[in-house]
């Protein structure tokens, strides 16, 4: 079984947890961007901005590059298939769990049928 790294997992979850570092992300994902141009793209200041990105930073979704004084952001290395793993692990068991149910629940319908025709 796969460990995972709760650290990293509260890190990760925690930075996609807030829909505009989701939407800076899907951004990025676009095209490079500035910090200044994502501020502007998501109507909010400067100052909030770079907490948002730092927060993505430091989840390594995000990279930073500062060439004179424009600071561009661009999709970082860190990719999800750890995070992807336990989902799938939990949305399978889940799965599981919800077919069994639709079982039970067919085994009720057909002996309300049969109380019902008698």
């Amino acid at each position: 079984m796969v460990q995972y790294s709760q650290t990293q997992f509260d890190t990760s979850f925690g930075a996609l947890s807030d829909a505009t570092r989701r939407g800076i992300l899907e951004q990025l994902g676009l095209a490079d961007a500035s910090i200044t141009a994502l501020a502007e793209r998501f109507h909010m200041t400067l100052t909030g901005m770079k907490k948002h990105i730092g927060i993505l930073e430091r989840a390594g979704f995000v990279r930073t590059e500062k060439v004179g004084r424009i600071r561009t952001c661009k999709l970082g290395p860190r990719r999800l298939e750890e995070e992807a793993a336990w989902i799938e692990k939990y949305r399978q068991l889940w799965a599981a769990r919800f077919d069994e149910l639709d079982i039970v629940v067919e085994e009720l319908k057909l002996k309300e049928r049969a109380n019902g025709s008698k």
